[in-house]
C-alpha cells in the first residue's frame, strides 16, 4: 500500500500466512470476514498476515482494500508475479504458509474458513 517492497526477510521470527487472492474473486471474498477474524484472534502474537493481491487493475486494489479496511500487512504484486510464479499458484484463492525463520510449511495451506488453519497457526508459533 505504501509502496515499498517487503520481503520475507522483514517478517523473521513470525509465522506468517500469504493470502494470494483478487477483488475479483468470489471465493477470495468469501474467505475475508474469516481472514479479519483470523487477524484479530492473533493479534499481538508472532503471526504476519500478508495479503499478495493478483489484480491487473492497481488503482482498483487500492480503493477495494481502503474501502474494505483490510487487516493485515496488503501487497499487489499483478498477475504475472515472482511469488505466484515460485509457487506454482495457478488459482486463487490461495494460502501459503511459512515459519519463524523463512522455511515453507505448506505451499496449499487450509483456507481461513477452516479451523485447521488456526490449529496450525497455535501450533507453529509454539516452535
Amino acid at each position: 500500500m505504501n509502496g515499498k517492497k517487503t520481503s520475507l526477510a522483514d517478517l523473521k521470527g513470525k509465522v506468517v500466512l500469504i493470502d494470494m487472492w483478487a477483488t475479483w474473486c468470489g471465493p477470495c471474498r468469501a474467505e475475508e470476514p474469516h481472514w479479519e477474524k483470523l487477524n484479530e484472534e492473533f493479534n499481538g502474537k508472532p503471526v504476519a498476515f500478508v495479503g499478495v493481491s493478483v489484480d491487473q487493475d492497481k488503482p482498483k486494489w487500492d480503493s477495494y482494500v481502503k474501502e474494505k479496511k483490510l487487516k493485515g500487512t496488503q501487497l499487489h504484486a499483478g498477475s504475472d508475479n515472482e511469488l505466484s510464479n515460485a509457487y506454482k499458484v495457478n488459482s486463487i484463492p490461495r494460502y501459503i504458509l511459512i515459519d519463524k525463520t523463512g522455511n515453507l510449511i505448506t505451499a496449499d495451506s487450509p483456507r481461513p474458513s477452516d479451523p485447521k488453519l488456526k490449529a496450525l497457526l497455535e501450533e507453529w508459533i509454539k516452535k
